[in-house]
């Protein structure tokens, strides 16, 4: 007789969840900061540690209600589900800040990389300038995928390194 094995897919979909609702809380304390243009390491570490979090404590719960057994499969499957519900969920977000909340967001953001760009290449001219912004107007629409995809990435990963860490295989005798 076969034992009830948790759902990898129901552990996904709730820390997914989890993930991109904390994602969500931390993009909007930027915002009411006015600090959600900045691009520092900081931010980043601090997303990284979000999906860090979520992944490690969903294998644990997982290999816990599974009798303390966790295969790299598994350990796999959570990480890039956790990593496409949170990725989903946070470019969800992202199309409504950028679009509605703050619709100028694009202009704003432009603006701040132009006083970068100029300093680190003075010789730029403003023909150049507005020809970059263009093309990146242009292909916007691709942080969405390349968003997705990189936290799926980043999913694999983490459950990668999780399960090879966490990983329990049953006694076959």
């Amino acid at each position: 007789m076969e034992e009830n094995q948790p759902k990898i897919g129901k552990f996904s979909w709730t820390w997914g969840i989890i993930l991109g609702l904390a994602g969500i809380v931390f993009s909007l304390m930027l915002y009411f900061a006015e600090m959600h243009y900045e691009q520092s390491w900081t931010i980043r570490i601090i997303s990284i540690l979000l999906i860090l979090g979520a992944v490690i404590i969903a294998t644990s719960q997982y290999k816990k209600a599974n009798s303390g057994l966790l295969s790299m499969s598994e350990a796999l499957k959570l990480g890039a589900g956790i990593g496409l519900v949170g990725g989903i969920i946070g470019m969800a977000f992202y199309g409504l800040l950028t679009n509605v909340i703050e619709p100028d967001f694009m202009d704003k953001a432009m603006a701040i990389a132009k006083i970068d760009a100029v300093a680190k290449n003075p010789n730029m001219t403003d023909e150049q300038w507005a020809q970059g912004v263009e093309m990146q107007k242009k292909f916007a629409w691709l942080a969405y995928p390349i968003g997705i995809i990189i936290n799926v990435v980043m999913g694999l990963v983490i459950g990668l390194i999780t399960g090879l860490i966490m990983k329990k295989q049953k006694n076959t005798i």
